[in-house]
């Protein structure tokens, strides 16, 4: 969730605004200054600690070049180690595109999905599901080795997340870094904040508003189904009570997923039945050809308000790839930790 955060000031003033939630960093907005006595400093000593203030939440905010200095080799060598990952198990490049988006609806890209302690990577929309975090271990120790202490998790696995669609065809981005990791886990924050396969239309435009997204973005990000694999027991529902798919799509689904578990509940079917390895807009052709994996994959294109913009996918591909690109920036940018908050874990799995 993205509650409204209380203001530095509670006046308006021309220049920067700062948001500040009690357990991350700062969102920033401009405002404009209406003059009034009661904003004005009594003296010049809270003028120049207000400034002060701003200056220094001002230097906590992300940057695409935070580790210029401090690591100049961080993102080839995370790059590295996805390609060498993706290029052993093509799933791989879709399982860490999954791990950003379920680390970051969750209190933020804090990397505290990668905690065994807290009960958040065994919460139910991640246990026996959410993949990588190995993948994630290697690189990591890579990056310790050439700069100890100084890249966090949360921007491995942000970085990560790009590098993997763009292995697997897409379009690259610039990835905003300066995260630090969380030292707390959530159970209760995954299960409640991360949107089931099961979800109505309007209940996925309402999961993605409560994190800041608007529909069409949703739409984009739902576009990450084009690549990676589903079990049985996330598609088993619209296989047996949906109405809305194609026969032979679902005759063949029906035939690896039995109708009640826990038979079969693991077995993999891809998201998109077409290209699964490939970073492209077959997922939404697919979708107006009623063989939209998830339940609520096909509830994208079900004569609801999103329709028009599925078409307009299928026929503008690199309109998809250029809001999916967008809405990641977005996305990897909900409630960093920054500046003195939370900490730059040696090791992934655990706090320092």
């Amino acid at each position: 969730m993205l509650p409204l955060a209380p203001y530095i000031s509670t006046h308006q003033a021309k220049g920067l605004l700062f948001l500040l939630r009690p357990t991350k960093s700062l969102v920033m907005a401009s405002y404009d200054l209406h003059p009034t006595s009661a904003f004005i400093p009594a003296t010049a000593t809270k003028l120049c600690l207000f400034f002060s203030l701003v200056v220094g939440l001002a230097s906590a905010q992300l940057s695409s070049n935070f580790y210029a200095t401090s690591c100049p080799n961080a993102l080839s060598t995370i790059k590295s180690g996805v390609v060498s990952a993706v290029s052993s198990e093509k799933r791989m490049g879709a399982s860490l595109l999954r791990l950003h988006f379920h680390d970051c609806f969750v209190n933020g890209c804090d990397a505290s999905i990668l905690l065994d302690a807290g009960g958040e990577k065994t919460a139910g929309p991640n246990d026996n599901s959410v993949r990588g975090y190995e993948v994630i271990d290697n690189i990591k120790s890579q990056v310790e080795k050439i700069c100890p202490g100084v890249v966090s998790c949360a921007d491995i696995v942000a970085v990560a997340a790009r590098d993997s669609v763009v292995a697997l065809g897409g379009r690259s981005w610039t990835v905003q870094l300066g995260r630090r990791d969380s030292t707390t886990a959530s159970a209760a924050a995954a299960n409640s904040n991360l949107p089931p396969p099961t979800l109505s239309l309007s209940g996925l435009i309402s999961a993605f508003s409560n994190k800041g997204f608007t529909a069409k973005e949703m739409v984009a990000l739902s576009g990450s189904h084009t690549i990676g694999q589903a079990r049985c027991v996330s598609f088993r529902p619209r296989i047996y009570n949906d109405t809305d798919i194609d026969s032979s799509f679902k005759t063949s689904l029906q035939s690896k997923c039995p109708s009640t578990g826990p038979a079969g509940d693991d077995n993999l079917s891809p998201l998109d039945v077409t290209s699964p390895a490939s970073f492209d807009n077959a997922y939404f052709r697919n979708l107006v050809a009623k063989k939209g994996l998830l339940h609520s994959d096909q509830q994208l294109f079900s004569g609801g308000s999103t329709d028009a913009q599925v078409n307009g996918y299928i026929s503008n591909p690199a309109s998809f790839q250029t809001d999916f690109a967008n809405a990641m920036v977005k996305m990897g940018n909900l409630s960093p930790l920054t500046g003195s908050s939370g900490q730059i874990r040696t090791n992934c799995r655990k706090v320092n």
